[in-house]
């Protein structure tokens, strides 16, 4: 029987020494009022709550767990590190294993540096950009979430003005956006930063078409500045190398991370030659960079990478689930839209402006077992079986009736907040 008291009582804890109970995209305040916030274990693909209910967990962390939670050989070697040296005076040997490893898989890339957060990556991106080019325009897709820095946070508060100074911003996929922004950064144009795919939350999510990807290639090329692909969500989740090489297109830098140790906290900027001695350049450090035993699961993590099926398996998961979806909603009049490759998939309904239907169906699958989001792109991770993904849709025909019989739905407010959130200008 689903419970939550444990879970209610640690937020009532949490509101007293936590601002706002919860920080980031970890707070679940924008989620159905029951989802649980706290978290006592993982193992494979399941996630169980601090009430001890158990979920097929399809965020997956929102991302880092790509070969399954507590994987054996991933965490063995993070162990074996850990017990040898971790945040040592200076970084242990297999940072440069880590680095020739990651360039020779990734076919655009020439030098890592390592870091510890997405936001690290980004950050460090824009500065090798400003610093190759001696320019300071970045043109941004609108909406695309780039980290939890000052420059890019999707909640303004606490910044300034400045702080977003020296951007311009394009619609995703529009190359006459595209092209307009260009032109408003005139000869101070330092790079364009693209993410791997539209994932932003609450819209549908959409691939690079090869014409979009090749103008924003063409166009650096043409003012000298440098392409950046965003790859820190998506990395080693949609191909073997960075994302854009599905639309065959080289990025001159790539930040990476969540995936590529399976959880544990690395992130990574590759980039291109030409890009080196920016790179080497600028100042860029932290106390947790350099930490071993992340690298040496990194290195695992690789090793599987390119070893095994993984990538063949969770594309064809996700499309046993978006097909068994879809018969279901059909089932019962409902009509989904699930977009953005199957691997990552985000799954909403037509005609649901106000996020209700979605709402329910979502609670109603938390309560049943299957931890899903209702607005944010979702992830299939290694360690599902085609016995999760059938039963996952099991449980979602059910959810489906308790919808559809529950006849009007009542407005969702929680997400009049979204008013404060930048529209990415």
């Amino acid at each position: 029987m689903w419970t939550n008291s444990v879970d209610k009582a640690l937020r009532e804890r949490a509101e007293a020494v936590i601002p706002g109970g919860m920080y980031g995209h970890q707070s679940v305040r924008l989620l159905p009022d029951d989802y649980p916030q706290f978290f006592d274990r993982a193992s494979g693909a399941y996630l169980w709550d601090a009430d001890g209910n158990r979920y097929i967990d399809y965020m997956c962390g929102y991302g880092p767990n790509l070969f399954g939670y507590g994987h054996q050989s991933i965490d063995a070697a993070y162990i074996s590190q850990l017990k040898k040296g971790d945040t040592m005076t200076g970084p242990a040997v297999l940072m440069v294993e880590l680095a020739e490893q990651m360039t020779a898989m990734v076919s655009h890339a020439d030098w890592a540096i390592f870091c510890k957060n997405g936001t690290d990556a980004t950050t460090m991106a824009m500065m090798v950009a400003r610093n190759f080019t001696r320019k300071n325009t970045i043109v941004l897709a609108k909406g695309a979430y780039h980290g939890a820095a000052p420059w890019c946070t999707p909640v303004k508060n606490g910044t300034a003005p400045s702080d977003r100074a020296n951007q311009v911003f394009y619609a995703y996929n529009d190359v006459a956006s595209l092209e307009e922004a260009v032109r408003k950064a005139g000869d101070d144009l330092a790079a364009i930063f693209a993410s791997p795919i539209k994932h932003d939350t609450f819209v549908d999510q959409e691939d690079p078409t090869p014409q979009y990807a090749r103008r924003a290639r063409e166009l650096c090329d043409e003012k000298g500045a440098l392409l950046i692909v965003d790859d820190v969500r998506a990395g080693f989740r949609l191909a073997r190398d960075s994302s854009w090489a599905r639309v065959g297109v080289k990025p001159d830098l790539s930040s990476w991370g969540k995936a590529i140790a399976n959880g544990h906290p690395i992130s990574a900027l590759l980039g291109a030659e030409k890009a080196r001695n920016a790179a080497a350049t600028i100042y860029t450090t932290g106390s947790y960079w350099f930490s071993a035993a992340p690298m040496a699961a990194s290195l695992e993590t690789m090793r599987l990478i390119r070893e095994t099926d993984y990538l063949e398996r969770t594309q064809a998961l996700g499309q046993r689930l978006r097909s068994g979806l879809d018969e279901a909603a059909n089932r019962h009049g409902f009509a989904l839209r699930q977009t953005g490759p199957a691997e990552m998939p985000l799954i909403m309904f037509e005609e649901d402006p106000g996020y209700s239907k979605g709402y329910a169906w979502n609670d109603a699958l938390m309560k049943r077992g299957v931890y899903f989001h209702p607005w944010h792109n979702m992830f299939i991770c290694a360690a599902m079986t085609e016995a999760d993904i059938d039963h996952t849709v099991e449980v979602a025909d059910d959810a489906f009736r308790f919808v559809r019989d529950a006849g009007t739905l009542p407005r969702i407010e929680k997400l009049a907040f979204l008013g404060l959130l930048t529209d990415g200008h």
